[in-house]
């Protein structure tokens, strides 16, 4: 058993963390810091990338100091990620030439619509696994290059780099301006529209569509490989980079879902299932996407099948922050355990459109059934019943893609602390709903394969073997109400199409 550690850097949407772990998959310590959503008009959803940086370096100085642990201590850097969220910088000076534009953003519809005219939305989906959309990395690489001031200028004459924000972290971690090393993983490479999914590299016809200069791109690599060493100016200098996974694949790594048939779903600011296809590529006639799982080192690749729902955690955060329902996330709970049912309420939050199984970026949220019984107990618990019924819809598709239907589901997240809600799921799935006994599983999966990559972990096998259950959810709603409530919900789906029009899309 080792003495040493490992560290995991979880840049998230709405915070960046640094979680220390030990041999046995368990947390140590952590350090957490939030940093600004901004929105400077409605479908817009910026980051500030260098106070994403800032606080990044932060959070591991609070993780190391709480654990009374220093760079020696340490035997490898993890790094998983908010994924499709997309950086352009100056690799001369390290300047972010424009904000971080987030994967909610909405704002490259138009983008979608004009290289859609020429083959539809599905023209890439079989070299990629993704249909065009705004949720993707590559729209968004584009409309930096046509809308920030001599952007596309600076990207062809090889001055500009772009990287989801596990290149950012890891470019500035290993040196910035002074060496930084340009490289992403396949998970993360899959989600930019760019990356074909059999040769795991960069097409250089797509690339020519967007007209985006493949010296901006970063190399693509394995998920676990030593990528570099952390600058000697970092807390953690020298400390080996080992291990890179976007976040909902390294969610699934933690969960040890390693073989064909395992999945798990994560509800976070979204809501993400993720099915392991193995070795196969399967392409989905139900509307998820094809990903890449993982890949370890030169080992063959691993597929998925993967249900993205936009807005799952975030919709909690609106009813604080933009309502001022709830003064605390945590007050959710509480409100929604007041009341037995929804009392006819259903909350559709497509605040950036519909994503799996609809695809429908034309979709706006809504609130229906609402009376004058409905008040802030029913909103709160129709908040909580919104997520689960959206993954009974990703894992309706996921059964209907794949050659055997799940019989239980693994969750992870922040959300799955919340009781009721966990039982709510199992019974709008008819199927046991398992949490593991550690919930920060994202992180976990980034230490894993930065473990493995150092021999720090022997094996997965190694890995499964610390897997735990902490609780089990097993599914008591009767049948005919659980496809009472499934009707209406579907009802309320459909009340959000069609709502945003040639004239209202930036309203």
């Amino acid at each position: 058993m080792s003495s040493k550690y490992v560290i995991a850097i979880d840049q998230g949407t709405t915070s960046s963390r640094a979680i220390v772990f030990n041999h046995a998959g368990e947390v140590i310590s952590v350090g957490q810091l939030e940093h600004e959503q901004i929105f400077p008009q409605a479908g817009w959803v910026e980051h500030d990338a260098t106070e994403i940086w800032n606080n990044v370096r932060e959070v591991i100085g609070q993780a190391l100091s709480k654990a009374n642990l220093t760079r020696h201590d340490i035997e490898a850097v993890g790094i998983t990620n908010q994924r499709e969220t997309t950086v352009v910088w100056d690799k001369n000076t390290g300047e972010p030439v424009y904000n971080a534009i987030v994967w909610q953003d909405t704002r490259t519809q138009q983008i979608v619509d004009d290289l859609a005219a020429d083959g539809g939305v599905e023209r890439y989906k079989d070299k990629v696994g993704l249909p065009l959309a705004t949720y993707f990395a590559g729209t968004k690489i584009k409309w930096i290059l046509d809308n920030v001031d001599n952007a596309r200028q600076r990207a062809e004459a090889g001055d500009l780099l772009f990287g989801t924000t596990d290149t950012w972290v890891l470019w500035n971690l290993t040196g910035g301006t002074d060496g930084g090393v340009h490289v992403t993983d396949v998970t993360n490479a899959s989600r930019t529209l760019f990356m074909d999914l059999r040769t795991r590299a960069w097409d250089e016809q797509i690339l020519a569509d967007f007209g985006v200069p493949a010296s901006m791109l970063p190399e693509i690599r394995s998920s676990s490989e030593v990528y570099g060493t952390v600058h000697t100016n970092q807390l953690l200098r020298e400390t080996p980079v080992a291990g890179i996974l976007g976040d909902q694949q390294a969610a699934t790594f933690g969960q040890a879902a390693f073989t064909p048939g395992s999945a798990k779903n994560t509800y976070g600011t979204g809501c993400f299932l993720i099915f392991n296809t193995g070795n196969e590529i399967v392409k989905s006639s139900n509307g998820l996407l094809t990903t890449m799982a993982y890949q370890l080192g030169d080992a063959e690749p691993v597929y998925a099948l993967e249900g993205s729902i936009a807005v799952a955690g975030s919709l909690v955060q609106w009813l604080r922050d933009n309502i001022g329902m709830i003064a605390t996330s945590a007050e959710i709970e509480d409100l929604a355990a007041q009341v037995e049912d929804n009392g006819g309420v259903y909350i559709v939050p497509a605040f950036s459109g519909l994503f799996a199984p609809y695809w429908r970026s034309e979709a706006r949220g809504a609130i229906v059934g609402l009376t004058r019984y409905a008040n802030k107990h029913h909103l709160a618990r129709a908040a909580l019943e919104s997520t689960a019924f959206q993954t009974r819809e990703v894992l309706d598709a996921v059964n209907a893609d794949a050659a055997d239907p799940l019989t239980e589901l693994k969750v992870d997240g922040g959300m799955v602390a919340n009781e009721n809600l966990m039982q709510f799921q199992a019974d709008i799935l008819g199927v046991p709903v398992v949490r593991p006994k550690v919930t920060e599983t994202t992180a976990l999966g980034a230490a894993y394969a930065a473990g493995l990559a150092v021999g720090y972990w022997k094996d997965l096998g190694e890995l499964e073997s610390n897997w735990s259950e902490d609780k089990r959810w097993e599914p008591n709603l009767d049948p005919e109400e659980r496809e009472r409530k499934l009707r209406l919900w579907k009802k309320a789906v459909t009340r959000t199409f069609d709502w945003v029009d040639e004239d209202t899309r930036h309203v």
